[in-house]
Protein backbone atom coordinates (compact mmCIF):
# COMPACT_ATOMS: atom_id res chain seq x y z
CA UNK A 1 0.00 0.00 0.00
CA UNK A 2 1.42 3.31 -0.88
CA UNK A 3 1.10 6.04 1.51
CA UNK A 4 0.57 9.78 0.39
CA UNK A 5 2.23 12.23 2.42
CA UNK A 6 1.44 16.25 1.88
CA UNK A 7 4.46 18.60 1.48
CA UNK A 8 4.80 21.11 4.27
CA UNK A 9 5.18 24.88 3.82
CA UNK A 10 9.12 26.07 4.14
CA UNK A 11 7.79 28.45 6.43
CA UNK A 12 9.95 28.70 9.74
CA UNK A 13 8.19 32.01 11.17
CA UNK A 14 10.60 34.90 10.79
CA UNK A 15 8.82 36.26 7.62
CA UNK A 16 10.75 39.57 6.15
CA UNK A 17 11.65 40.45 2.56
CA UNK A 18 15.08 41.01 1.43
CA UNK A 19 15.73 43.95 -1.23
CA UNK A 20 15.72 41.35 -3.95
CA UNK A 21 11.88 40.51 -2.55
CA UNK A 22 12.68 36.67 -0.96
CA UNK A 23 11.65 36.43 2.19
CA UNK A 24 14.33 35.87 4.72
CA UNK A 25 12.91 32.48 6.65
CA UNK A 26 11.77 30.72 3.66
CA UNK A 27 13.78 31.86 0.67
CA UNK A 28 10.09 32.59 -1.28
CA UNK A 29 9.07 34.86 -3.47
CA UNK A 30 5.73 36.55 -2.42
CA UNK A 31 3.96 35.09 -5.25
CA UNK A 32 5.29 32.23 -4.00
CA UNK A 33 3.69 32.50 -0.84
CA UNK A 34 0.44 33.96 -2.06
CA UNK A 35 -0.06 30.80 -4.27
CA UNK A 36 1.85 27.98 -1.72
CA UNK A 37 -2.04 26.71 -0.95
CA UNK A 38 -3.18 26.48 -4.50
CA UNK A 39 -0.06 24.83 -5.19
CA UNK A 40 0.03 20.84 -6.39
CA UNK A 41 1.88 18.92 -4.36
CA UNK A 42 4.79 18.42 -7.54
CA UNK A 43 5.10 21.92 -7.55
CA UNK A 44 5.54 22.46 -3.95
CA UNK A 45 8.62 19.13 -4.07
CA UNK A 46 9.67 21.25 -7.03
CA UNK A 47 9.96 24.04 -5.05
CA UNK A 48 11.37 22.48 -1.65
CA UNK A 49 14.06 20.64 -3.53
CA UNK A 50 15.53 22.48 -6.13
CA UNK A 51 14.18 26.27 -6.39
CA UNK A 52 14.77 27.35 -2.59
CA UNK A 53 18.22 25.19 -2.04
CA UNK A 54 19.51 27.12 -4.76
CA UNK A 55 18.21 30.31 -3.39
CA UNK A 56 19.62 29.63 0.18
CA UNK A 57 23.43 28.75 -1.42
CA UNK A 58 23.43 31.69 -3.58
CA UNK A 59 23.09 33.66 -0.20
CA UNK A 60 25.51 32.29 1.83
Amino acid sequence: MTTFRAVLSPCIGICQLDDDGLCLGCHRTTAEIARWSQMNDDERLRLMEHVLPQRESNRA
